[in-house]
């Protein structure tokens, strides 16, 4: 959806050639250049991993800014620069093409995050016919506006979105929230039980091993502050409600400018 732009930088290193002298009755073949590549550079990581107490990055490229490097964290990015002294916290924009490159590579993080989890550790309300489009949410029993959201689903059906929900009590692990996560996850029906307690009717008690203190951290590992947040097929995030209609707008738009950008890199891609 949005054009992800990496510019990785490499420093090279070239070998002298070394000019031999060739007899006219006894010529030989001139032997390849030599070329020797020096490794990239690295930041120096100590006071970084030290503020970390001991945490080491997921990884660690340059960024589009020379003497800056890009360290992610999860689905976090950060700045470092080179001496590792300062860190940076912000968005890098590229004013050529008007991306948000930190923006970019955040949705490629939390996509891969997404993509790693299993449906059958989410609750799921799909429609009856393949689903058009797919939509991950982090959902709050009590939230006012994911109860909204929730009774909508049958729109949201309608408009070919299948809904999938990671749980995100969001006051916490022990809250009443969160115990009431674990009541709808450990019934024998969760979508019935997630419907019941969106609706603000009581759902059974129970207990089992569960995903939902694994899934609230792992949304606040990859930014998730509120309650709806939806991840989209490419890892964008949209926190908020937004109408099934309007969605499935979104939704649209967002498959055609993806198929469009496709067939032109496509085009370019042609001798």
């Amino acid at each position: 959806m949005r054009k992800i732009l990496l510019i990785t930088a490499a420093l090279y290193a070239t070998g002298a050639l070394a000019a031999a002298e060739v007899k006219p009755e006894a010529a030989t073949p001139t032997p390849p250049n030599p070329v020797s590549t020096a490794p990239l550079k690295q930041p120096d990581l100590t006071k970084l991993q030290a503020a970390l107490n001991g945490e080491k990055p997921d990884s660690v490229v340059p960024s589009a800014i020379p003497g800056l490097f890009e360290v992610t964290l999860g689905g976090q990015v950060l700045y470092l620069s080179e001496d590792g002294r300062f860190v940076l916290q912000g968005d890098i924009l590229d004013l050529g093409s008007r991306a948000n490159l930190t923006e970019n590579r955040r949705g490629e993080l939390r996509g891969q995050v997404i993509s790693a989890i299993a449906e059958k550790d989410m609750v799921v309300f799909g429609p009856e016919e393949p689903a058009k489009y797919t939509v991950t949410v982090f959902t709050d029993i009590d939230c006012g506006y994911c109860r909204k959201m929730h009774s909508q689903m049958a729109a949201y059906n309608k408009e070919g979105i299948k809904i999938r929900y990671l749980l995100f009590p969001r006051e916490g692990v022990g809250s009443e929230s969160f115990n009431k996560a674990i009541s709808v996850w450990c019934a024998a029906d969760r979508q019935e039980a997630m419907t019941k307690a969106k609706r603000g009717e009581a759902v059974e008690n129970k207990s089992c091993d569960n995903p939902v203190q694994a899934q609230y951290e792992l949304g606040q590992k990859i930014g998730v502050r509120g309650t709806p947040s939806m991840i989209l097929e490419d890892g964008e995030m949209l926190p908020g409600y937004v109408p099934p209609t309007q969605l499935a707008q979104m939704l649209a738009t967002a498959k055609d400018q993806s198929t469009a950008q496709h067939q032109n890199a496509g085009t370019k891609s042609q001798p």
